[in-house]
């Protein structure tokens, strides 16, 4: 078998310390930024004396704007949308907060009546000869860890949304010196969230299994169990923060669009719109703490996945600690890697014309994924004997380490793939995207054909790359490997983040800008921002499904292993009929979410056309709108609707594992993860190039995007319709599908050993 190179010591100080190094480089990041100040006091130091007394952040580029005025603005409705989206996030805390405590009791309780609550050893899951803690343990410290995961999620989100609403004014007024400083200070802006979540994920996941060993001692399989929680607790508030946010952003948006821009035939973030506000603060509540919260949630429970298999490996029957924590260290390796791609887009390069701007975003994923080949072969090497055994099934199979890094590499180039292919079909360089702009020449009912089209097509290549990464590593590495394959996507997640935060900052940027009255110019260089900012948070959307599935199988494997199914046939009527409404759920969510966007758009329309009705001289920008009623609708609507698709996912595998058995809860499990999937590509995708076919019509770039112009045409106007049905899609339903898959996996994995002895009341009474 041969030892790992990498002694134990080394592992326990290079994980820690990989985990401070990112904590300690956002903060750098997040120090940078500040350096953009957000007011207008003359600055007395001599250097700045050379440039008409004013700092350097003060100079106009020949617009002529009085500056004070300009930054005095910037700074007023920075504040807004942050008292707004700090406000959102307590209100809707309060009652996470509350549902967390409720469930985490729920959790105590059915864990620990497994052994009817017994303080006395029990016979071990794998292992009948030997004896393990009690049930009851089990419980308390899953309980503990579903806690820890739920309270790093919330403030993983809440970290998020504070640096995007510090940078987005900041964005704004760089904007004024060129294009390459504002995408600077956004892209930073980014890096803070991205470096935070990433080393804080990893730096509490590895002081909860350092203080759970203190208790558990040799056994092992009985720690990462109760670890287990920590994945459920991350993903359980990573689904209401996205689907709160996403019904709140949505809400403001399509209200602001409808009425704004297709009725009253004003432009986008203009300062009379009174929804205008409520839609920016919506950006950072939805696309900034929903999304934290959700790659958070998937980063710890691809980690739990992997671990709870390598427990009851070789790895843990031998206790070779440095292997066995082999999923930490390649997300060790994963925030240096981010890290010096980081450079390369703030340091290394500069970014001086509008095209530059999305090249080097796509560089980023493509640097961060080699150099991360690179660091998983070598970790591989040090980190693992070079050949060892992986618990599958019920057997344990013979696996090299090389065949653990291929499985490692699959995922994360099935990760650039799917990020490249998700980039093709929504960003508006490429045909496709052209093509949608293109059919509104003939209405509004064209272009939502064509933009469904679009969204189904783009599902083909990432079930291809998904399906060829579960078959080799699970051919390598059986369910340990496709755990590892989500690691391997998941493991550039700070450089990923970053990316994704940068596209709403510089779409709150452009809003800043047009609120502020500031120079079209200005408004040109913060919308090419914003579009590149689009297309990737596309991408993050497209790597947050890809890793949502590869995570919910492995998460699928665990459970079907700790609750003692041998296999799961499809051909008995228990499990098919799991599958099949498991298959249905994601629509019965979507459902749910669409609806709730719908009608809170409903009120936010009545609400903007009255204020337009009866504010004398708003239409004129003499009187000021109400922007607190906007607000205050969209918080109102979003606390009340998240509730029904949160319950529904939480509820599902309760239900169907106590009254139906554990093998019906297999098939629910397989029919979600399989058709929860392709919903979520195709509703990303199709939003996002509704969006972009819009934008494409509005910067009016080439010939042929002048001849279905200018803003306010027909043209635009079917192209503005499009983007308002895709805004529900690609922002509150899509998102929201890779934490259904994933949540109903962990929770089953969680409330296994519940299952497995009490579970399928109804088949025991028949």
């Amino acid at each position: 078998m041969g030892a790992a190179i990498l002694p134990d010591l080394g592992t326990e100080i290079l994980i820690p310390v990989c985990a401070v190094i990112g904590i300690a480089f956002a903060l750098f990041q997040w120090l940078l930024v500040s350096k953009v100040k957000l007011s207008a006091v003359r600055d007395a130091s001599p250097n700045a004396a050379a440039k008409n007394g004013y700092n350097d952040y003060l100079i106009e580029e020949e617009e002529g704007i009085n500056d004070h005025n300009v930054v005095v603005k910037c700074a007023e409705i920075q504040n807004a949308i942050s008292e707004g989206a700090t406000s959102f996030l307590f209100t809707e805390y309060k009652y996470v907060g509350i549902f967390m405590v409720a469930f985490a009791i729920l959790i105590f309780l059915f864990l620990g009546s497994v052994e009817g609550f017994s303080t006395s050893p029990q016979a071990c899951t794998y292992d009948k000869t030997k004896t393990c803690k009690p049930a009851l343990a089990t419980a308390i410290f899953s309980t503990v860890s579903f806690l820890l995961g739920g309270v790093t999620s919330l403030v993983s989100g809440f970290l998020g949304m504070k640096i995007a609403t510090y940078a987005n004014a900041r964005t704004t007024l760089e904007a004024r010196k060129g294009v390459g400083k504002a995408f600077i200070t956004a892209f930073r802006s980014g890096a803070v969230m991205g470096f935070l979540l990433a080393a804080n994920g990893l730096l509490v996941l590895y002081i909860a299994i350092n203080l759970f060993k203190i208790y558990y001692g040799d056994d092992w399989g009985g720690l990462f169990e109760a670890i287990t929680g920590y994945g459920l607790g991350g993903s359980s508030m990573a689904l209401f923060g996205r689907v709160g946010g996403g019904i709140y952003t949505k809400a403001a948006d399509v209200g602001a669009d409808l009425v704004g821009k297709v009725e009253r035939n004003i432009p986008e973030d203009d300062p009379r719109n009174p929804a205008v506000i409520a839609d920016n603060v919506g950006d950072n509540v939805g696309d900034i703490a929903g999304m934290g919260s959700d790659l958070f949630g998937s980063y710890a429970e691809s980690s739990c996945a992997a671990l709870v298999v390598a427990s009851i490996s070789s790895f843990g029957l031998n206790h070779e600690l440095t292997a066995m924590l082999y999923p930490l260290i390649v997300s060790s390796v994963g925030i240096l890697v981010c890290l010096l791609t980081t450079l390369f887009a703030t340091d290394f390069f500069e970014i001086k014309a509008v095209k530059e701007i999305e090249p080097a975003l796509k560089k980023q994923l493509v640097i961060s994924t080699v150099l991360m080949t690179i660091g998983v072969a070598v970790v591989s090497f040090v980190a693992l004997p070079t050949s060892f055994t992986i618990f599958n099934f019920g057997v344990q199979k013979d696996v090299k380490s090389w065949q653990l890094f291929l499985c490692v590499a699959v995922g994360l180039w099935a990760g650039l793939i799917i990020g490249f292919v998700t980039e093709y079909y929504t960003s508006n360089a490429y045909s496709p995207v052209q093509d949608v702009a293109d059919s509104c020449r003939t209405g509004a009912a064209t272009n939502v054909i064509f933009g469904l089209a679009l969204g189904y097509k783009s599902v083909i290549i990432p079930i291809f790359a998904i399906a060829i990464s579960i078959f080799v590593s699970f051919t390598f590495a059986a369910m340990y490997g496709i755990a590892v394959a989500a690691l391997g996507m998941l493991s550039t997640i700070a450089t990923g983040l970053a990316i994704d935060a940068y596209g709403p900052i510089s779409d709150n940027a452009g809003g800043i800008a047009e609120m502020a009255g500031m120079s079209h110019r200005i408004r040109e260089r913060t919308d090419a921002l914003d579009a590149a900012g689009n297309t990737t948070a596309a991408i993050g959307k497209g790597f947050a499904i890809g890793s949502a599935a590869l995570v919910s199988l492995a998460l699928f494997g665990a459970f079907v292993s700790r609750a003692s199914i041998t296999t799961v046939d499809v051909l008995t009527p228990k499990v098919f009929i799991g599958l099949i409404v498991g298959a249905m759920l994601p629509y019965w969510f979507s459902a749910m979410t669409m609806k709730s966007v719908g009608s809170a758009a409903l009120k936010m329309v009545e609400e903007v056309r009255r204020q337009f009705n009866t504010i004398p001289g708003l239409m004129e920008g003499t009187a000021k709108p109400d922007y607190a009623t906007c607000v205050k609708i969209s918080t109102d609507a979003s606390i009340k609707e998240m509730i029904p698709p949160g319950a529904l996912v939480m509820l599902t595998p309760l239900v169907v594992g106590i009254l139906f058995g554990v093998e019906t809860l297999s098939g629910v499990l397989a029919g979600s993860l399989v058709s929860g999937v392709q919903i979520a590509i195709s509703a990303s995708n199709t939003g996002g190039a509704w969006d972009n076919a819009k934008k494409y019509i509005e910067a009016g770039a080439s010939e042929h995007a002048r001849s279905l112009g200018p803003k306010g045409s027909d043209c635009h106007k079917a192209a503005v319709i499009g983007d308002t049905i895709g805004d529900p899609l690609k922002d509150t339903s899509g998102p929201s599908l890779n934490i259904l898959i994933k949540l109903m996996a962990v929770e089953s994995l969680v409330f296994a050993p519940f299952f497995a002895t009490h579970g399928g009341l109804l088949f025991k009474i028949f």
